[in-house]
């Protein structure tokens, strides 16, 4: 994205926004999913001022008829990718990782390193913003079967990405854009490499813990307290349809997303990450510009890049909004997830539903409700 739209949009930051319409919001939710049909819905808030709001609607559990709550976890998906996106930022920011570097200057002696696909040629800039050529691990059919066949296992992050040694990228380093958790992956390794220390507690001290994020849990068991049931939808690329949960234990063990993704949020607290990473503290002003002005070309809809771990996306017109919003989707089996800032109100609103199903999806999709409600609160 250019630099004369970026400083467009961070000049829309001083616009002030309308407090929030809980009546309006909690209608619209009602409606919207009944409509859709999917089991529950929640949302969360937060207004330019900070002023943070919950929402919910629907069932947590089919079976029991449990209503869902706006503190409830669900898993988020890719939208956990802000979260490790944001650490690689300020290391990026400080100097202790270089964004242009080739991998190879920090993974080149691991002994599979030259059997990922375009190993000597990827830098961190590509793994960041998905043009590496280095394809998704978690849809290879072998990946998923073993995956089924032992939900127990805990997996490494180069057990996973062998999936890929050897294989063909389908396009060269930087000649091309195609979504992958495996980017992460390999980001995550080189990250834990160049800090001595986990990623999950980089994250935890630098923001879980400083903006009091306690509805943001690392997905790292099958048991999560507080985690509210999840429906697969038929045609799903990891599970068969159904539930995800087996009497309070999943039936894969979303330790593997990691670096992909790794978390389970309630949506208020996915709303007060997104506030903070995007308008708040999370961050220097540098370095968010730097997380925004990387964006590249992404097959994410028209008009729509990816930057450091940021989708941007232009103004949903149809939605009657004048303003780009930064953000990210996420999807885990049995969940849907979205956040989104909108740049020229300040607001960020995050949505999750415990459905990964067909009704999710098209004109029912959890993205057109943040856009709907975002037009709302104008």
């Amino acid at each position: 994205m250019p630099h004369t739209l970026i400083s467009l949009l961070l000049a829309g930051l001083l616009l002030q926004a309308p407090a929030p319409a809980p009546v309006t919001v909690q209608a619209y939710l009602d409606t919207w999913r009944a409509a859709s049909g999917v089991p529950g819905v929640t949302v969360g808030l937060v207004t330019r001022d900070g002023t943070v709001s919950g929402f919910a609607s629907g069932e947590s559990d089919t079976a029991t008829h449990r209503k869902m709550q706006p503190a409830d976890l669900m898993l988020a998906g890719s939208t956990g990718k802000t979260f490790f996106a944001a650490v690689a930022v300020q290391l990026i920011e400080s100097g202790k990782l270089d964004l242009d570097a080739h991998i190879s200057q920090y993974l080149g002696t691991r002994p599979w390193f030259s059997r990922l696909p375009n190993a000597k040629d990827v830098t961190v800039r590509q793994l960041m913003t998905h043009t590496s050529g280095i394809i998704r691990y978690e849809f290879n059919d072998k990946f998923t079967a073993d995956l089924r066949a032992n939900p127990e296992r805990v997996w490494t992050p180069e057990e996973q990405i062998g999936y890929l040694f050897d294989t063909q990228a389908p396009f060269a380093a930087g000649q091309g854009w195609e979504y992958s958790d495996t980017n992460y992956m390999v980001l995550g390794l080189i990250v834990e490499q160049i800090t001595g220390a986990r990623y999950y507690d980089l994250i935890r001290d630098r923001f879980v813990t400083p903006f009091n994020l306690k509805g943001a849990v690392p997905s790292t068991s099958r048991r999560i307290p507080g985690l509210v049931q999840g429906y697969v939808g038929p045609g799903d690329p990891i599970l068969p349809a159904g539930e995800v949960m087996k009497d309070g234990v999943m039936v894969i063990n979303p330790q593997l997303e990691w670096a992909g993704g790794g978390f389970a949020t309630n949506a208020v607290d996915l709303a007060r990450w997104g506030h903070e990473l995007y308008a708040g503290k999370a961050l220097s002003a540098k370095a968010r510009a730097l997380m925004i002005d990387a964006a590249v070309s992404a097959k994410l809809g028209a008009g729509s890049t990816y930057g450091l771990g940021v989708i941007i996306r232009p103004p949903a017109t149809a939605a009657g909004m004048t303003s780009p919003t930064w953000g990210h989707s996420g999807y885990f089996p049995g969940y849907m997830s979205e956040l989104i800032y909108v740049v020229d109100t300040g607001t960020t609103l995050a949505i999750q539903i415990n459905s990964s199903g067909p009704r999710a999806r098209g004109t029912a999709a959890p993205l057109r409700v943040l856009y709907d409600l975002a037009g709302l609160l104008k």
